[in-house]
């Protein structure tokens, strides 16, 4: 039987982390699930190639001699992968752009209009990923670039540069005591039920929650939303209030809902993101479409 190279992908990070913990929390499988697969490795090798106590994660002599071809594998199938990819992206001259809320902004014009100066024959196609996906559509390759918020889980597989930076505000009802506010403090809002993004949305659902700034208190939850229809289906219900940028409130109008600026808390960004390691020319020209100097960031997992 071939060894998957899924398999081959958790030794690496079992090897590279040496805990069994982190390398989980690396790939979003349980520790039993990675335990297993390793096991399964192991018997079909024949070879033990991690020895493992309460405290410690080693390699044993055939785990390290395995590690380096393990990354050669797996290197020369992401650059097969991208090799098909740039030659399917080819034949179809199509890319597609993934985005969770509509960005305004001119950003789509600009886009589209850059990319068409570049490749005239191609097309932008828009596909719309509910928020259960952060990534909008990256994380699992539907899309080829895709505008997010931040932080999103997974950051350090993706390379992205901010293209709008704006302060948190509030959408509530507008008979809500609040409502005819010009400002209001974030430690006002701190007993407020909110509208919460699915769990899914991990870090970045509780940036929209204002976690950090809460000083250890949770977060009442009124409602789970998955999409700007459902936020304001819940808001008009009187469901909780939910924070947005400000480009966002400017966007998102309507009637009965009023939106005010909110002390005390860090801006949100926006950023356009693309799978890092994706070199194809194509994607180079989306980029510089919007981006003529980006100079791309990969940020780590802590970063806010």
């Amino acid at each position: 039987m071939d060894v998957h190279l899924r398999d081959l992908r958790y030794f690496v990070a079992i090897a590279e982390e040496l805990s069994f913990t982190r390398a989980a929390e690396r790939l979003f499988i349980s520790q039993p699930a990675l335990s297993k697969q390793l096991k399964q490795l192991e018997e079909l090798l024949r070879v033990r190639l991690v020895i493992r106590d309460r405290r410690t994660v080693a390699l044993t002599e055939a785990g390290r001699a395995l590690l380096p071809r393990a990354r050669d594998l797996l290197q020369a199938w992401d650059e097969t992968q991208r090799t098909v990819s740039d030659a399917a992206a080819a034949e179809a001259s199509v890319l597609t752009v993934g985005l969770s809320t509509s960005v305004g902004r001119g950003l789509l014009a600009d886009l589209r209009a850059g990319f068409a100066e570049r490749r005239p024959t191609w097309t932008v196609r828009i596909r719309q990923v509910n928020w259960d996906d952060p990534t909008a559509g990256l994380a699992e390759g539907e899309v080829d670039v895709a505008f997010v918020w931040l932080p999103i889980p997974r950051q350090e597989a993706f390379t992205f540069q901010v293209v709008a930076e704006e302060p948190r505000w509030v959408a509530v009802r507008d008979d809500h005591p609040l409502a005819g506010r010009e400002t209001v403090a974030f430690d006002e809002l701190l007993d407020e039920p909110f509208l919460a993004l699915p769990e899914e949305a991990g870090p970045l659902r509780d940036f929209w929650l204002g976690l950090d700034e809460r000083g250890g208190r949770p977060a009442r939850i009124g409602a789970t939303v998955a999409n700007a229809d459902e936020t304001f289906a819940a808001l008009e219900d009187g469901s909780g209030v939910v924070l947005m940028a400000s480009g966002n409130a400017a966007i998102y109008r309507r009637p009965g809902i009023t939106a005010i600026p909110v002390t005390g808390l860090s801006p949100s960004r926006l950023a356009l993101a693309w799978r890092t390691g994706d070199h194809r020319s194509a994607i180079r020209d989306l980029l510089s479409a919007l981006l003529p100097d980006p100079r791309p960031r990969t940020p780590s997992p802590a970063t806010p």
